[in-house]
Order: structure tokens, then C-alpha cells, then sequence
């Protein structure tokens, strides 16, 4: 992404969640208790690549589905969450169930993945009924209101019925089985895995407490709370603020980090006071519980990475971090700043990496101890990274992405999206996307024409309003292809070499 280029329309405001329900399915196992947690596949567009519960959007059918107590809406959810842990899972919790074969089973669990039954009239079928006292209401969770996709999920918490086994089929789901609580807690801690905050939560519930003495805690977890915050990752705390960026984003990703000697806030971008508000609440909090605020290391210099420098660091007193090339460039009021270049290790894990392309003084800043990148606007998880001559350098940009998949990263966290639990994937991903576009820009050169005309051949798939940001990284990319002797520029048109 990139600062926000006037007379750009504002990014549509967010969507409606959507409802859903999620099932935290649990046992008693030889070493404790245990729970059940999916890997959801990388390729879907809402925590690809996350563990989670097994869980789903409600279907407009839910409703029909028979299910003994409760009535209109929450009977619904409840009947969601049945049939979302059965396509998931094969677990079927439901009156009657064990009165199925093996193949029986299978064959309607197929048929419902299918979308050529739906679940309601299996049970009517089967003579079966969800039974509601089977589903303890545990907790409801808002998606929140930065993220593209959004839902109101509703979790239940359901002990594994005897004879039940949980089995999960390659698909949407890349995996998934039971998992001791305390160690799932710990492949959290680890960086092994990345975890949404209802998921966290329920894990951290079902580790102290056997149901159903958890149930309040589930029940009563506010998002506002410690237990809301958007701890993805130890020691890794995202506060998204409103900030006047590109769209399709509306926020930066404010990264709060716990370095082991307090902590660390990268990219404080919004000058909003309201905005910032959230942030020194979390900073209060998180002073009070012995973690206080040490540092505010800055990516680069683009307004809505830098937007709030000025009065975080005069209220709070903190020192701030940049390479020298964006240290120059910072609103006023900012402060002097400590110089950090290539190489340099900051707190003994944390790698100072030098990666111009997007902004000359471009800064990422690598874990060793976990392999977590914060790579600032090097990745999208939203969109592509706009490349704006002269700033912006588009083979200087391409080498520093090859430089970062050969670190390995297991996990990136951009500036703006999500982070993706599989850098080198994503890494790879926009390499391939940036050598397509490359090779469209170089089939519009055949015929000559001047910066508009070869963006509109070349970004063909891009909205109307957006073509004067497709028009800056077309001209690095063409920029680049003159550099490299396989483009020319004859007074305003350019043409293949």
C-alpha cells in the first residue's frame, strides 16, 4: 500500500458480519484435556493458514432444521454449529446418532460438502434432532470492523459424545486433530501457530478449568478486555488505526511488540487523537501488567506509518527508531531520532533489515528467535504494494522480496491485511504476481504509446478509479525495463526496445 493520493474515492465502509457459529469440541485425554482445532486452508480468503474451531457461516436452511429447545434464531446458530461440525469434523451431535453406519455417515456428510443435501433434511430423514442442551452457549464474537470480512459468531462448547471419532477431510481444511490445551498454548508461544482472539481464548479457558467451570469465563470474555486483544502471536499485539492510507485498506496495523526489555510500538500512523486513543489505552494496560512502552521503531516515512510519532513520543517520552533516510523525512514534532541501519540486532533477536524499493529508508524487522517479520509495506495481505517512482524503485523492490523469501519467514506481519502464516508462500506469491504483471506491461509496448494508454493495456483488470495508482507502478516497471535495455522512451511514448 502506499499514502493516500487525493481525489482517490474512500474505501467502503464495513461490512455487515455476517452469523456464524464455532464448536470448541473437547475430551478428556490420557494427559489432560484436549481440544479439537483445524487448520484452515491457505487459500481462503478469511485466516487462511490459521488454527481455529470448527465453525462456519449460518445458512439460510439452519433455520429449518429440527432442534429441541431453543427457538427462532438461536435455534439456527445452534443447528449451524451442528452441521459445521459435522462437515468438518464427521462428529454428529444429534439424537439418535449412533443408530448410523460408518457409510451412512460418510455418504451424507459427503452429500452435504456437496451441496446436494442439506442438513435439515438428512435429520428429518434419519429420524434424528440436534439436541440444543449438547450446545453451552460459550461466548459471542464480533469480527472487527478493519477486516474485509466480517462475522457475529456465536461459540458453543460440546464435549465429544461416546463413539464419536473427529476426522477432517482435505479441502477447505488442510488438517486437523486433538490437541492438549497447554500445548496448543504453547505452539502459540512459540510462534508456531496463529490464533484469532475467540480462539485464544477458549484455549486459555479450557487449560485453567474443566467444563463447566470455564463457562463464565467463556461467556464473559469481553473484546474490549485483556482477552480481546489481538495477541495473533505471543508478545505480538496488533491496535489497527484508522490512517489515511490507499484503499481498499483503511488502517495501518500498529504493531505492539514485547522485546523482552518493554516495549516496542512499530508504526504509531494516525494522526487522529480518537484513533491514538486506543493505543494509549492498550499502553496503560499493558504498563500496569509491568510491560511499559520503551521504544516506536518506524518502517519508513509515508504518512500513515508516521502519523501519530509526534504526540505518542511527547506523551509518553519514548525514543524513536529509523534509518537515516526516513529519519529526515518525519512530520514536525517527531523528535530526534536514533539511526538504525542493516544488520543492526535490537533487543538480541530482533534483525534491523534495510529494504528500499517501496521508500528509499524502508526498514523490516526480522525475529530470529520466532522467524516473525513485520515487513511494513514490503507486503500486502489486501492488496499489491504501490512502487511510485522516483521514491519508489521496482527492481530494487523485486530484489529485496527474493532477499526476504530466503530469509524463511514463518510468518508475515504487514502493515496492512492480516498476517500470513506462511511467508515464503505469500513472498512467492508476489513475486509471481509482479512477473505478470511485467509481462503484460511488455506485451502493451507493441504498441507504442504514452503512460496512460500502455497502463490501461497492461492493468485491464483494474477499476477506473484506481488507474492513477496502477499508472505509478506501471511507470516502475517500465523504468525498470529501460534500465534493462527492453524499453525506450521517445519524448512522452514508450515503446519496446
Amino acid at each position: 500500500m502506499s499514502e493516500a493520493i487525493p481525489g482517490l474515492p474512500e474505501a467502503p465502509p464495513s461490512p455487515v458480519p455476517a452469523p456464524a457459529s464455532a464448536v470448541i469440541l473437547w475430551r478428556e485425554g490420557p494427559a489432560g484435556r484436549e481440544l479439537f482445532w483445524v487448520r484452515r486452508g491457505r487459500g481462503l480468503r478469511f485466516a487462511g493458514g490459521y488454527h481455529a474451531f470448527p465453525g462456519g457461516r449460518l445458512d439460510r436452511a439452519d433455520g429449518a432444521v429440527p432442534v429441541s429447545g431453543p427457538r427462532r434464531r438461536d435455534a439456527a446458530l445452534v443447528a449451524c454449529a451442528a452441521r459445521e461440525l459435522f462437515e468438518e469434523t464427521g462428529v454428529l451431535v444429534a439424537r439418535g446418532a449412533e443408530r448410523l453406519s460408518r457409510a451412512e455417515r460418510e455418504e451424507a456428510r459427503h452429500a452435504l460438502l456437496q451441496r446436494r443435501l442439506d442438513f435439515g433434511a438428512f435429520l428429518v430423514r434419519t429420524g434424528l434432532e440436534v439436541d440444543a442442551a449438547a450446545f453451552a452457549p460459550a461466548g459471542r464474537w464480533v469480527t472487527p470492523a478493519f477486516l474485509p470480512i466480517r462475522f457475529d459468531a456465536s461459540f458453543f462448547l460440546v464435549g465429544l459424545p461416546r463413539g464419536e471419532e473427529a476426522v477432517v477431510w482435505q479441502g477447505e481444511l488442510s488438517g486437523g486433530e486433538f490437541v492438549l490445551a497447554s500445548h496448543a498454548l504453547e505452539l502459540w508461544e512459540r510462534g508456531e501457530v496463529l490464533l484469532h482472539p475467540p480462539n485464544l481464548w477458549g484455549i486459555r479457558c479450557l487449560a485453567r478449568a474443566a467444563p463447566p467451570a470455564c463457562l463464565p469465563a467463556l461467556q464473559g470474555a469481553s473484546q474490549s478486555g485483556p482477552e480481546g486483544r489481538i495477541e495473533l502471536q505471543k508478545g505480538v499485539i496488533d491496535v489497527a488505526l484508522r490512517t489515511p492510507t490507499l484503499p481498499p485498506a483503511t488502517h495501518t496495523n500498529c504493531w505492539v511488540l514485547d522485546t523482552g526489555e518493554g516495549l516496542a510500538i512499530v508504526d504509531p500512523g494516525t494522526p487522529d487523537p480518537a484513533e491514538l486513543a486506543q493505543l494509549d489505552e492498550l499502553l496503560d494496560a499493558l504498563s500496569a501488567e509491568g510491560l511499559p512502552p520503551r521504544e516506536i521503531w518506524l518502517t519508513h516515512h509515508h504518512a500513515d506509518h508516521v502519523g501519530g510519532v509526534a504526540r505518542l513520543r511527547s506523551r509518553r517520552g519514548l525514543e524513536v527508531l529509523a534509518h537515516p533516510l526516513t529519519a529526515d523525512r518525519l512530520p514536525a514534532g517527531a523528535g530526534p531520532v536514533r539511526p538504525v541501519e542493516e544488520g543492526a540486532l535490537l533487543h538480541g533477536r530482533f534483525r534491523v533489515l534495510h529494504t528500499p524499493g517501496h521508500a528509499r529508508g524502508h526498514l523490516s524487522f526480522h525475529d530470529e528467535r520466532s522467524g516473525t517479520l513485520l515487513c511494513g509495506d514490503m507486503v500486502s495481505t489486501l492488496s499489491t504494494i504501490v512502487i511510485d517512482p522516483p521514491e519508489g524503485d521496482m527492481a530494487e523492490y523485486l530484489r529485496q522480496l527474493e532477499r526476504l523469501r530466503a530469509l524463511a519467514p514463518r510468518t508475515l506481519f504487514p502493515a496492512h491485511g492480516w498476517p500470513a502464516p506462511n511467508g515464503v508462500e505469500k513472498l512467492d506469491e508476489y513475486l509471481a504476481h509482479r512477473r505478470e504483471r511485467e509481462a503484460k506491461v511488455v506485451s502493451a509496448l507493441a504498441v507504442p504509446g504514452a503512460l496512460s494508454e500502455v497502463t490501461r493495456a497492461a492493468y485491464g483488470d483494474t477499476p477506473a478509479f484506481m488507474m492513477p495508482v496502477a499508472e505509478r507502478s506501471c511507470l516502475a516497471s517500465l523504468e525498470k525495463l529501460r534500465a534493462e535495455g527492453r524499453a525506450r522512451l521517445d519524448g512522452d511514448r514508450w515503446s519496446a526496445a
